[in-house]
């Protein structure tokens, strides 16, 4: 299974690695650092690399990449589902997950990695079951064990590591029961030069932060469950309920988890929340080019825009940039060639724009292409695919925590060419 993990940032060092067997030299991951300088971005790095002994299977997150290193062949997606989860407990222990905090906190790094892991096969990745063996750092707990040295490391097994539902622990109380389900839906989609939709795609999770006394059991059910294609379940749902009925049902961990994660079928019209009017053009003659860019609201359902992004690699032979911006404010890395227009919350009375020149290189010919538009956007309160939940019910103790469900619309990859 998993011989090593490395963690690299973006500089290319390693700063952290992790043998659960023998110790693997760091020169196998050569292999990523050469794939990693022909990606035009770091999330473009292939996640499942082939060595002559080794496969290194990684994923990007935080600005840091987990990289394994694996010596037999195994599913790809089950190396990268444990890559996540080592992610996100480090994000539910630390508060984020990046090289500074990682550094800051070997010693409990290094314990989870051992716990979570056991002669590289997954043993515990619940979060809620990692917190009772190894504590959350605290700066009071930090001065408690410098001061009678002792550490995070639990005395005792974890309670649900001894019964049939490992994923929770038992004797959870709550004074407020309460339990809050957030669909999360991210578009993947490409426009063409006149607006119309070249491709367009929407994976969505459902996030879960359930706080509830005993053992409760769950039922969730959709409006519409037949949009829903390719999910994939946290592995509390029981699988053969969805299958007979298209009904959640489940006995969940307690906290934060991943409910289960979708993908809407691409048959299904997919609505793009707005509409881009765009000119850029690069002169033969001058070493000049123009840009003309404005946003605007479309098929939002009376939803507000909020946290709009656009990023422009631009061609290798721009030097400088001199725009206006009627809202938010952009910035130019002569670097890296990225243009970076961030606009906030969309006004749809006043349309933001970015119009202006761009200076060229002297000597330079003309680009062949003009370059894409990466859009970034969330949308609160609006599931773009139509996806509803109907209901929830729970069996066991009497109580009513339901709080509701809040839904978000996102942009992953929405491209805009021109």
């Amino acid at each position: 299974m998993i011989h090593s993990l490395f963690l690299i940032n973006n500089f290319g060092d390693i700063f952290l690695e992790k043998h659960w067997k023998s110790v693997i030299n760091r020169s196998v991951c050569d292999y990523f650092f050469e794939a990693k300088e022909k990606a035009l971005d770091p999330e473009n790095v292939p996640p499942v690399l082939q060595t002559p002994h080794h496969y290194l299977i990684t994923i990007y997150r935080g600005k840091i990449y987990f990289l394994s290193v694996i010596q037999s062949e195994v599913p790809p997606l089950f190396v990268i589902e444990f890559l996540h989860r080592v992610a996100d407990t480090f994000q539910d222990y630390f508060g984020e997950t990046s090289e500074n905090v990682i550094k800051d906190n070997l010693v409990t790094v290094y314990e989870l990695l051992e716990d979570m892991l056991d002669n590289g096969f997954p043993l515990a990745t619940e979060s809620n079951v990692l917190k009772e063996m190894i504590k959350p750092p605290t700066i009071l707990r930090s001065v408690v064990n410098t001061l009678i040295g002792s550490s995070n490391v639990g005395d005792v097994l974890p309670t649900g590591q001894l019964s049939n539902i490992p994923w929770r622990r038992t004797g959870v109380k709550y004074t407020n029961n309460e339990a809050y389900f957030d669909v999360i839906e991210e578009i993947d989609a490409i426009l063409d030069k006149s607006g119309s939709t070249v491709f367009a795609d929407i994976q969505g999770v459902i996030e879960a932060c359930v706080r509830l006394s005993g053992m409760p059991d769950l039922t969730l059910s959709f409006m519409n469950p037949r949009l829903l294609d390719d999910v994939s379940f946290h592995p509390c749902v029981r699988f053969k309920r969805w299958e007979s009925e298209q009904v959640l049902s489940f006995i969940p961990p307690d906290g934060n988890f991943t409910l289960m994660t979708y993908h809407v079928n691409s048959q299904n019209l997919v609505a793009i929340p707005v509409y881009v009017k765009q000119n850029i053009n690069f002169f033969d003659t001058g070493n000049c080019g123009r840009l003309d860019i404005t946003i605007g609201p479309k098929q939002t359902m009376g939803k507000t825009i909020e946290g709009l992004v656009v990023t422009i690699h631009m061609p290798k032979s721009v030097l400088s940039t001199n725009l206006t911006s009627t809202q938010g404010n952009y910035t130019y890395d002569l670097t890296t060639k990225i243009l970076v227009w961030d606009i906030g919350k969309l006004n749809p009375q006043k349309l933001p724009n970015l119009r202006g020149t761009l200076s060229m290189q002297a000597g330079c010919p003309k680009p062949d292409e003009n370059p894409s538009l990466n859009i970034d956007l969330k949308i609160q309160q609006l599931a773009i695919s139509g996806v509803k939940v109907s209901r929830l019910d729970m069996f066991g103790e009497k109580y009513k925590p339901f709080k509701g469900v809040k839904y978000v619309t996102k942009a992953g990859k929405f491209q805009v060419r021109t």
